[in-house]
């Protein structure tokens, strides 16, 4: 499972996956051009209305979750993505702002939901020792597709006719439409039901979960930060010429591709979960401090290798918090509520979607070398600030299994089991 999942469950998911990532790859490239140029809103337009739109989307995220829960994530997971397929086709018509904010809602809504009812359709058919595993195999698949969908926006742009751009986004729908068919390999994961008592959204009460994700959303961060803050910091702040933008999008996305399901199945439990993610905020750091040296760098060989470090070692820090990311997200989340569970947990990446830009920009060209060491201070104390997060989060769950301390996150692998009939996941072991 290097690249490619085994057969079975995790080979259909990926396929689903890879399938819509192509279509996402086309409207990230092509979206923004198309709404100001066909479309005809000025760039503030966009910007809030897609604002807007995620807004909407983390408020939506934790019961359409807890919908998946209830009805069953396949199904759920089939009907969100129709949805979603239903709102690229509305871009196509809209010509004015207020529609394109109705459908950007709508759009940005039903991704949320629909990456939650995965999260729990796959919690319901892969064992909790291979879930880690098999995420990294999903986000190896969707980086390849949204690598080959980008290609294909570019052609688009190259085109640069009103057709092009209805052709990416008509693309984007049908392969949505495709990746629900593909869902229908899949075993039907049978809904649970609430106890007496239970509250409807339990994780809307749970603070350490909360707080947990909170401080993933902070190591997040590193994705506007590679996006945005870093083309334009080599763009306006360094001697390298404008094509290395593009060597560092895709060193980092050839890295996630090859070497993310090797670095998750390194992690084996929550004390090597939160091992890694303490190990992505001190690179995160050291990325941070490499690329505010690139400001200083005089000839422009030399700025594109300083660069070339600090993008490898954002990668390597990637893959690491999206690993532990992933183990912590399932092992604290209760059987049976991993839709809303996941809801809210992926929440944190749409708040890094919506506030990360203006934080990273305002930060890294605003305040230039201040503002990267400032940036890595983050990362480094969400980083540390983990293991204590976790440990508090474990003290309140009956299924959790031994808990999690210093000793056992510096020692030992940690087990966990589970009494809703999934294996249980255990080991030990450093990267």
């Amino acid at each position: 499972m290097r690249i490619v999942p085994p057969a079975g469950p995790a080979r259909a998911l990926a396929a689903a996956q890879l399938t819509d990532s192509i279509g996402l790859g086309g409207y990230l490239v092509c979206s923004a051009l198309y709404f100001t140029r066909i479309v005809g809103l000025s760039p503030t337009q966009v910007g809030f209305g897609l604002t807007v739109g995620w807004a909407v989307a983390f408020v939506a995220a934790v019961p359409l979750g807890h919908l998946a829960d209830r009805r069953g994530p396949r199904g759920v997971a089939m009907l969100l993505a129709l949805v979603t397929a239903t709102a690229l086709v509305q871009f196509l018509f809209v010509r004015s702002f207020v529609p394109f904010v109705l459908a950007a809602c709508l759009y940005s809504s039903a991704l949320s939901g629909l990456n939650a009812a995965r999260q729990a359709l796959l919690a319901g058919l892969v064992s909790a020792a291979d879930r880690t595993k098999v995420r990294a195999a999903l986000a190896a698949a969707i980086n390849g597709g949204i690598a080959v969908g980008a290609g294909l926006g570019g052609l688009a742009l190259q085109i640069d006719t009103e057709a092009a751009y209805l052709a990416v986004f008509a693309v984007d729908a049908a392969s949505l439409v495709v990746s629900a068919l593909v869902l229908l390999r899949l075993p039907v994961v049978a809904p649970t039901t609430a106890t007496n008592g239970e509250p409807r959204l339990a994780v809307l009460r749970d603070k350490p979960y909360a707080l947990v994700s909170l401080l993933n959303m902070v190591l997040q961060l590193h994705i506007p930060m590679i996006t945005l803050a870093i083309p334009l910091w080599i763009v306006e702040r360094t001697s390298a010429p404008g094509w290395t933008v593009s060597a560092l999008l895709v060193l980092n996305t050839v890295s996630v591709v090859l070497c993310q399901v090797s670095v998750a199945s390194r992690v084996t439990g929550l004390a090597g979960a939160v091992r890694f993610m303490r190990y992505a905020g001190v690179t995160l750091l050291g990325a941070c401090v490499v690329f505010a040296t690139s400001g200083f760098a005089g000839p422009s060989w030399l700025a594109v290798a300083v660069l070339l470090v600090a993008a490898a070692l954002q990668a390597g820090a990637e893959m690491m918090q999206a690993s532990g990311a992933w183990e912590i997200s399932f092992g604290l989340a209760p059987d049976g509520r991993h839709g809303q569970y996941q809801g809210f947990f992926g929440s944190g990446f749409t708040v890094a979607r919506m506030l990360g830009p203006l934080l990273v920009t305002t930060l890294v060209l605003g305040w230039g070398t201040v503002g990267w060491l400032v940036l890595g201070a983050m990362f480094l104390a969400a980083g540390m600030a983990m293991g204590p997060a976790v440990r508090w989060a474990q003290q309140r769950r009956p299924w959790s299994g031994p808990q999690l301390t210093p000793v056992t996150v510096r020692r030992h692998g940690y087990g966990r089991s589970r009494t809703g009939g999934t294996r249980a996941a255990t080991g030990c072991g450093s990267p």
